[in-house]
């Protein structure tokens, strides 16, 4: 899932959505797999945070065009990893019904500890043993990621800003 050159809408705040799934902390504190399906997983839930913030705003054009730099990234990485053109559609398809599962689990989660707990144990450690440290860790992060989107104004947040700047609000233009 490498950040990909390219001139697109989506390009900035897809960026910052790999580079925060990219975190160490996730990997170490969290004990996320740091693996292929492991780093995918944490795209898909960082994608899936900035996808409901989006929504939340009515942003539907931003987030399709979110899921097509997504999209982009993911057949990137396929072909780089060898994966040959007759079967690149089936693998974005599974790719994108799992980004769809998460982002469906990640939204009825939302403001539920336990649910959200349990549809991190389901998706992102796909069922794995986790330490329930790590687990309370993770779903505390994933909060506070979701705060800082949904504190930052829209065009921050399109422009690849996570978090508002210093003094703004979220209704700010």
């Amino acid at each position: 899932m490498g950040l990909v050159p390219r001139a697109g809408p989506m390009d900035a705040l897809y960026d910052a959505v790999v580079a925060e799934a990219r975190r160490p902390d996730w990997y170490l504190a969290g004990q996320v797999p740091d693996t292929l399906d492991g780093r995918f997983d944490m795209v898909a839930l960082i994608l899936s945070l900035a996808l409901i913030r989006l929504e939340d705003d009515g942003a539907a054009q931003a987030c399709a065009d979110l899921t097509e730099r997504f999209i982009s990234d993911m057949d990137g990485t396929l072909r780089q990893d060898g994966i040959g053109d007759q079967v690149v559609g089936k693998h974005i398809g599974r790719m994108v019904a799992a980004l769809g599962g998460r982002l469906g689990a990640y939204r009825e989660a939302r403001d539920d500890d336990a649910a959200m707990a349990e549809a991190l144990r389901r998706n992102l450690w796909r069922g794995a043993d986790v330490p329930e440290d790590a687990v309370d860790w993770t779903v505390g992060e994933t909060r506070r990621v979701a705060r800082r989107l949904d504190a930052t104004p829209l065009p921050a947040v399109l422009s690849g800003h996570m978090a508002p700047p210093s003094g703004a609000a979220r209704t700010a233009a």
